[in-house]
This record gives C-alpha cells, structure tokens and sequence, in this order.
C-alpha cells in the first residue's frame, strides 16, 4: 500500500523505515529541511539499534522516500498517519497544534478517499475532533471524497523501538469504520501473525489505551522506587523483594527495577497531561499526582547520598557514567542526569561526564565551564573524588573496579541504576552505594528490633493478646542480629 507519514522524529521514522520494510510504499513528511535531506542521503538522526541498516536498505530499494511538500504527501498516500509530537504546553496540556495542521492539510490535498491514522499520543476526543476538522476543509472545497479516522497508538521502547515495531505485543486499532478496519488489517498483515493480539475498539478506547498503559509503567516504576528507599532504612535488598514481588504472575517482573526515576519524553509528558485532563472533567489522579512526586523526588537521590558523603563538593572533580535517560538511545529528554548534574555545578564541582551515544544531545542542554565530555568511560574517571552511575549502559557493567579504583583520586562510586555487587566493588577498595539494598546491616536489625521491642503502647509488659507472636518476632530479629 501508498503510506504517507507526516512528522519524522521518533515514531514516524520509525513506523515509516519498517513499514517500508514489509513492503508498503513509504513516503516521510517534515517542515524541517536539514533533517530530510540527511534522511534522502541515509542519515538518521536519532540513534536507535538496527535502523541505520533499514533506513539505507529501503531507501536503496526504492520503497522508502522523504520531502518536505505535504500536498505531495497527502496526495501520494492512501494513508496518512499523523506522527507528529504532541509536546506539553506551558499547564502541562497536550499541544495539539501539530495534529491539527496535518488534519487541515489532509482535507485541503485528499483527492481520492483516505484513512487519516492518529499514531501520536493524543487525548481521549482528539480522533472526533480531526474528524470535524477534515469534513469542514473538505467542505470548503465542495469536494466530498468521503474518509475515516483511525487511533492506532504506538507502544514503542526506546532502544528497541524497531523490534516492538516489527514484533509487537499487540496492535490497538480504534475506528468506528468496516471500511477502515479492513485497509488497517491489510497494512498491518505481514506483522499481526497468529501470536500478536490485534484489539478493534472505538476511538476513544484506542486513546486512552495509551495513557492508562504509560501511566501504569510508571506507577510501578515510582511504587518500586519507593520500596527501594525504605530497604535503605530497614536492611532490605530492593533487587531480591523486586524478584519476590515479581515472580507472582499478577505483577510480573518487568519495570521493577529500582533506580534514580525514570524520563524520557512519554512517561513524563503523557502522566502531566491525563493529570490535566482529568481535572477538566472534574477528576483528580491522586495516584498519578503521587507518581509524579515520587519520580520527581528519585531523581535527586543519588545527589543527595554525595551530598551526605561529601557534604563540600568545592573544587571537587565528580564523574558521570550515563547521561541519556534510559541505554540504548541517545535521548535526553526529562533526563535525570540533567538535574543532576546542574545541581553539582550549583555546589561547585566540576564533571567529567561520558555516555557511549547521547554526548552530542548532552552538550546541546548542558553548557557549562564546568563540564568535561570524556572520550571514553576510564578518561572520565581521572583525578575524580567520586564516581555516578546514572544509566545501565552494558559497557559500564563490563568495567574493571580496580582500574576504576586507581584512575580515581578518591574512592567513592554511587550506583544510580544498581548494575553491580557491593561485594565485587568493595574488593577494589572502593565504598559503593546503590539504591534500596543493604548498607550497615547490623544497625539497622538493632533499630528493627527495638521497633518491635516499643510498637504498641508501653512495649510487650503489658500485652496479653499478642504477647507471644510479639515475642517470637523479637527472638527470631536478634538471632538473625547475634548470627550476623
């Protein structure tokens, strides 16, 4: 099939590239000049694993093309998917004003029937809405060509973008046409194979789908989070309560991976905006307030131990191993190095900072004397009184602890994302920190043992009905603390 793609940053190059590769003919739409004519000559300008060879093989083979004109966009194709972004205006709201120039655009070009496909993340009412916007510009032309408007929500991962692309875990198609449920069952034949569940709902369905599933990954990124930070307090190893917790079906284990919060440009943007539109129709998402607080509140927690273990960061040399807000991408977006870092340099340090792509997208947001961009990982590491682990790039869990430990000047290394053993750092003389797993044990069993020795009123003196279940608790914790 003739596909038109208007918008070509992340999802609409994406989508554009591998629906090429399954053997549609594809034409990417954008206003801005400098990136396709890098894309005409094969030039991607986002990094994500295996498109680099997709883009140069469909380009070569003629099924995937890209200009700037969006009449020859709309005309080309016999659907248009709108992948334009949708950033958050200054009350957190979806911007809209992207979706609505295509929507224009497409009534005022179509010149036969056509599917127009949401593939941006939009709020619940926006496909209705386009709706109004075609029929009236088509109206204005006296022309009636008839067409259908399609939610079609990607569920993409940064890093893997190409993979959930070509083998999804299912494809959500909201429409409310025979017509258009059939042209997308034909577009999307050579990847819904028998294993990935395809979902025909209403358009309304089909977006809120999007922001109930992105608010949910993040809730159970903020939930494990906070887990993690009462471990600390308590003697308990986040990453074995994460593996009990997620070895139950119902929860499963993915996302509950304890860190510094998450970023990126959905998770953030998407929670603000379901929070705004709730509160237009008079409901308030005290969960997702409370997620957004707590992720908001985990990207300073690797600051904060420095600042405990160092409370004089003047003149001190700190380096950063990760910079962009997950591995396997180069994005930056609601990155917590970003914070981070700004809040170093606030206290006077210098930062030497590496990450193995984001360095370019780094050096456009953070523009300061005070930061070196290292060559490599180990060139970051000279004379540094202390080392922190922002991003779990696997290059940073292949290095060598004791090279860490003579490169630096002092011997301190803050574990953001929990890729090492304490054990396997400690050998090398360093001190490490992670996040939600032990750190002075004994101490904390002797605070969890006088906890129980005072809950209720006055102790266990006096206690008749649970005496002894009381007892056996305070018996077992100081066994476990003597034994230790």
């Amino acid at each position: 099939m003739k596909i038109t793609i208007v918008g070509t940053g992340y999802v609409g190059l994406i989508t554009a590239v591998c629906f090429s590769e399954i053997g549609h003919d594809v034409m990417g739409i954008d206003i801005d000049e400098k990136k396709i004519k890098k894309l005409q000559k094969g030039i991607a300008p986002i990094y994500e694993l295996g498109l680099d060879e997709l883009l140069s093989r469909n380009l070569k083979e003629g099924r995937l093309k890209f200009d700037t004109d969006i009449k020859k966009g709309i005309e080309f194709g016999e659907v248009v998917f709108s992948a334009v972004g949708t950033p958050p205006d200054m009350n957190h709201w979806a911007d809209l004003q992207y979706v609505e120039a295509v929507a224009k655009n497409f009534g005022k070009y179509a010149n036969d029937y056509k599917l127009f496909v949401n593939k941006s993340t939009v709020p619940v009412g926006t496909g209705d809405w386009c709706y109004q916007i075609i029929k009236e510009a088509l109206q204005q032309r006296g022309v009636d060509f008839g067409f259908d408007v399609v939610g079609n929500p990607e569920f993409l991962r940064e890093g893997a973008a190409v993979k959930d692309t070509m083998d999804p875990d299912r494809i959500i198609i909201g429409t409310h046409s025979k017509k258009a449920r059939e042209i997308m069952q034909k577009i999307y034949s050579p990847i819904a194979k028998s294993t990935v569940p395809v979902l025909y709902t209403t358009l309304e369905n089909a977006e809120l789908i999007k922001y109930a599933a992105n608010s949910f990954l993040a809730t159970k990124i903020s939930f494990i989070n906070q887990m993690a930070n009462f471990c600390e307090r308590v003697g308990g190893d986040i990453t074995v309560v994460a593996k009990g917790i997620g070895m139950d079906k119902r929860i499963g284990g993915r996302f509950l991976h304890a860190g510094i919060g998450y970023g990126g440009s959905c998770f953030p943007k998407d929670i603000k905006t379901l929070i705004q539109h709730g509160k237009a129709f008079g409901y308030d998402f005290s969960i997702l307030e409370a997620v957004e607080q707590v992720n908001s509140g985990q990207k300073e927690v690797a600051f904060e131990k420095l600042m405990h273990l160092c409370p004089d960061l003047s003149d001190k040399t700190i380096a950063v191993w990760g910079l962009s807000f997950k591995p396997k991408t180069d994005d930056m977006r609601e990155a917590p190095s970003v914070k981070l870092i700004k809040k170093l340099i606030g206290e006077g340090a210098k930062v030497n900072c590496y990450d193995p792509v984001a360095m370019e997208n780094a050096k456009a947001l953070l523009k300061s004397g005070s930061i070196n961009f290292a060559k490599d990982a180990y060139e970051a590491l000279k004379n540094a009184d202390a080392l922190l682990i922002l991003t779990e790039w696997d290059t940073f869990r292949a290095a060598d602890p004791t090279r860490i430990k003579e490169l630096m000047k002092g011997d301190i290394m803050i574990d953001g994302r929990n890729i090492f053993e304490a054990e396997e750092i400690e050998k090398s003389g360093l001190k490490y920190f992670s996040v939600g797993r032990p750190d002075n044990i004994n101490q904390k069993r002797k605070l969890n043992i006088q906890w129980l020795k005072n809950r209720g009123h006055g102790g266990i003196k006096d206690k008749t009905s649970d005496d002894a279940e009381v007892r056996s608790e305070i018996l077992m914790a100081e066994k476990i603390s003597e034994n230790s």
